[in-house]
């Protein structure tokens, strides 16, 4: 039986809506989800919000509201564009709930048993738009003299009564960890994690007494968590912990925490010395996806350049927004959008290759053969079309989702796109049905078994025009994992059970540029 699959992203930090970058990977971590349930899988996905610290109760002070009232607000903008955007999540979970303030306590009680939690003075640099410490080493400075942090964040000068965590005491068994095969992905930010604790570790401030905002310090209700602290542990709240649930059996450790590159030294420095000193194991894979960049630039509100992705949604459609994301950024490097570049992409490779293919295709089933499929003989064309489709979506596809390397699976579809594109042309159907209409039959339901395997290899990633050709084929709900590629009586009872193809309809219309948006 397929081991269970646990699958996080970062929760959101809601100090303002959502833009494009937790879109890319809201959407990453749904393709993923989504894959491995085809695959057999028991996948357990979990998203949500992060919505404690002084980033949060000084913005609620700002709009002179309380910082619960702006977390249900924003929190609920998050909650919207996961919807919007077909993300299959399991739980969305927030920090403000019952159950997560618990686990943490019961993290935070678990640490300080281990002895491992110490109260003393915090003197140093802090970032508030990164909830971070910073050594005075990593700063940089401007020429107005402003101290950044290495993202580029103002820094404060910070002193107040701390709870410290012995980080350094994780020093040797963080740098075991991080060099075992896998753990930490890509490659570029592993070497930098690794350098990173090879440089040596402090003690990490774990408190903060200067606002209240927070999750409450047992036994020091002065003390509210580092934030960090508090928004990591919500991957075990979300499996019950610290009860021993059935779901913290089946799926901790997590198979996958899926987070920006920014984040990454709290996910895998950090976050595995909290794991450690509770005695639990640590994420089997942390992987740090790049930026996804508005023409080249990062988006800030200063450039307003900000673009809500659930405009882009309306604009261009789920579906191709899901596809351009996933087919254009090699996943774990930065990469750019546009929306000349989404028309570009989805116009070339949906509407005119995949879509043109459906609807060429299955309109002439229904033309030429009123929509019945029957059984029918091939010749050595149409097993070699087969097999090549064959090839790519039950081998190639799925070895490149297995690597989270996205856009060339989808680059091995549409290779297998192609051939059948080229396959029609060199056969020509419509000449056939005057010369020979039964080597003209035997095309199209060739092309039918075949679009039947490209649909469903890529439901991952636009799962409703997927579903949408699948169920025109007449391809029931439970025939549509990877296994059911190896099925070869799918066809066969489909033409037992009299399935007629109707008129399809245009599953991918071509996309239009906005005058405003050109």
């Amino acid at each position: 039986m397929a081991e269970p699959f646990y699958i996080t992203t970062a929760i959101n930090y809601p100090n303002g809506r959502p833009h494009i970058g937790h879109a890319y990977e809201a959407i990453g971590a749904d393709v993923i989800a989504r894959f491995q349930r085809l695959r057999g899988r028991e996948v357990r996905f979990q998203t949500g919000t992060d919505e404690h610290g002084l980033k949060m109760a000084r913005k609620a002070a700002e709009q002179d509201r309380t910082p619960r009232a702006l977390a249900d607000e924003m929190s609920g903008y998050f909650r919207a564009m996961d919807d919007a955007l077909e993300i299959s999540y399991d739980r969305f979970i927030r920090t403000v709930e019952d159950d997560h303030h618990r686990a943490s306590q019961a993290i935070w009680r678990a640490m300080e048993a281990k002895g491992d939690l110490y109260l003393d003075r915090y003197e140093g640099w802090y970032s508030i738009r990164d909830e971070a410490y910073y050594d005075a080493s990593e700063l940089t400075e401007t020429e107005g003299g402003e101290k950044l942090s290495p993202q580029g964040t103002p820094v404060e000068w910070t002193v107040e009564e701390s709870w410290f965590f012995r980080l350094s005491n994780y020093q040797e068994k963080l740098l075991e960890l991080l060099r075992t095969p896998g753990f930490l992905e890509p490659e570029s930010r592993r070497n930098e994690m690794i350098a990173f604790v090879e440089g040596g570790l402090r003690d990490l401030s774990v408190s903060r007494t200067s606002f209240d905002w927070g999750v409450k310090v047992p036994g020091s209700d002065e003390h509210v968590m580092y934030v960090w602290v508090d928004a990591l542990t919500n991957y075990l709240t979300g499996l019950g912990y610290p009860e021993d649930t059935d779901d913290w059996r089946r799926f901790w450790p997590a198979s996958l925490h899926l987070i920006g590159k920014d984040i990454v030294r709290f996910h895998t420095v950090y976050w595995p010395a909290f794991l450690m000193s509770a005695d639990l194991p640590p994420p089997r894979k942390v992987f740090g996806h790049g930026f996804i960049l508005n023409r080249g630039q990062k988006e800030s509100k200063s450039l307003g350049n900000v673009t809500d992705p659930l405009a882009l949604a309306e604009n261009f459609g789920v579906d191709n927004l899901r596809y351009f994301l996933m087919r254009e950024v090699a996943f774990g490097q930065d990469g750019s959008y546009s929306a000349e570049a989404i028309v570009a992409r989805c116009n070339a490779e949906l509407a005119n290759s995949f879509g043109n293919l459906v609807q060429r295709a299955l309109s002439m089933v229904h033309k030429n053969l009123d929509g019945a499929l029957r059984a029918f003989s091939q010749a050595d064309a149409d097993r070699a079309l087969l097999a090549t489709v064959r090839k790519s979506c039950g081998e190639s596809l799925p070895e490149r989702f297995e690597a989270l390397d996205f856009s060339q699976g989808i680059e091995a579809w549409m290779q297998a796109v192609w051939a059948c594109n080229q396959y029609v042309d060199e056969q020509a159907p419509w000449a056939l049905k005057k010369t020979d209409p039964e080597r003209m039959e035997a095309v199209l339901l060739t092309l039918v078994i075949a679009i039947r395997d490209l649909a469903l290899a890529i439901q991952p990633v636009i799962p409703t025009r997927a579903g949408a050709v699948l169920d025109m084929l007449g391809i029931p709900d439970s025939d549509r994992s990877y296994a059911d590629l190896d099925n070869a009586g799918w066809y066969d009872a489909l033409v037992a059970a009299g399935h007629v193809i109707a008129k399809p309809e245009p599953m991918f219309p071509r996309l239009e540029l906005a005058t405003e948006a050109a």
